[in-house]
């Protein structure tokens, strides 16, 4: 599985477009090959700072999913949004079964 974590901070009179945006994205992503979950969180310290969280199941559905137009016109609009240019983690992860 690979494991997504994607943090931006929006300006404060951006906040309402940007989770416009996001929640689009989300939704529009859930829908992929491969997804398993995709969420946008807002940090209860700073509202401006959006999390976003993303599950997939392999490294070639992820891909797939930064070749979607969508996803690339999503990275642009997002970060014309923000104050500092968003980042974007990848970790690769298997599941420990809890006893």
């Amino acid at each position: 599985m690979v494991i997504v974590i994607g943090n931006v901070t929006v300006r404060e009179d951006a906040l309402e477009q940007a989770l416009a945006l996001a929640h689009a994205h989300v939704e529009r992503s859930r829908t992929e090959p491969g997804c398993i979950s995709h969420a946008v969180h807002i940090d209860t310290e700073n509202a401006n700072h959006l999390v976003f969280l993303e599950q997939w199941q392999d490294m070639d559905a992820l891909q797939q999913h930064f070749r979607v137009p969508e996803s690339a016109s999503f990275i642009s609009a997002l970060g014309e949004l923000a104050v500092e240019a968003p980042t974007l983690k990848l970790y690769t992860a298997d599941e420990v079964p809890r006893h």
